[in-house]
């Protein structure tokens, strides 16, 4: 199985990256997790070439070749791509997409274009589950509610735990201090998945993936380089 980080935009001003991952399996499954941000304008730069399709075509991935879509969440840096994907399954908490449908949050709601596209299907889990041998969907909830890591384990590199919006940056990785950002809506739960996550990435012995760290990006290897 390799994995494989892809930079699909970057915040201004941080310089940090909008990743999105790709999961080739050794029978032939492609997973994808998250679509990055939409190119045209908003808060996130999208170089040309580097909205999503584009960045899969260079690995030699089609849209129509991606299984499954796993969905960290539904904020709009992560569901820009989307409907490139009609033939796949798309993966999400339930939680986190019977709120999105709620209206209830302004930020799910105005990315609503993105993700509530007509013949997306969507398939929803509760809690942490196997999507398939060693893919396991890790609840994480407190930056939104229903939020979803994702653990790989590599048969060379050991497991590594995209930690997306749970833990962004390497400062969050202590669950008692951490920062808590304006888009974080649990303080609690937040603090909580976060020690879960740590404490889940020391058992493992895991690499922790943060969702949006300039400097520990500098340290990855990112597409076309690959973990396996």
């Amino acid at each position: 199985m390799r994995l494989y980080l892809l930079r699909l935009g970057t915040i201004p001003g941080l310089q940090a990256p909008v990743p999105g991952y790709l999961i080739r399996t050794d029978d032939g499954r492609t997973v994808l997790v998250d679509t990055g941000a939409a190119p045209g304008g908003g808060p996130v730069q999208v170089a040309e070439g580097e909205d999503v399709v584009a960045t899969l075509s260079r690995l030699g991935v089609r849209p129509e070749d991606v299984d499954t879509v796993v969905c960290s969440h539904l904020d709009p840096d992560h569901v820009g791509g989307h409907s490139a994907f009609t033939g796949a399954e798309f993966v999400i908490q339930r939680e986190h997409l019977d709120l999105a449908r709620s209206g209830t949050v302004p930020r799910l709601e105005a990315s609503r274009p993105l993700w509530d596209v007509p013949g997306l299907r969507y398939r929803t889990v509760e809690g942490d589950t196997e999507l398939l041998p060693g893919v396991e969907l890790i609840a994480s909830g407190g930056h939104v509610p229903g939020h979803q890591s994702v653990l790989v384990r590599l048969a060379h590199t050991g497991p590594v735990l995209l930690a997306v919006d749970a833990i962004p940056v390497s400062a969050a990785l202590d669950a008692d201090k951490r920062p808590v950002l304006p888009f974080d809506l649990d303080e609690k739960e937040l603090r909580a998945s976060t020690r879960r996550l740590v404490e889940l990435a020391r058992a493992e012995n895991a690499l922790i993936v943060h969702g949006h760290d300039a400097e520990q990006w500098r340290t990855l290897r990112v597409a076309p380089e690959y973990y396996d």
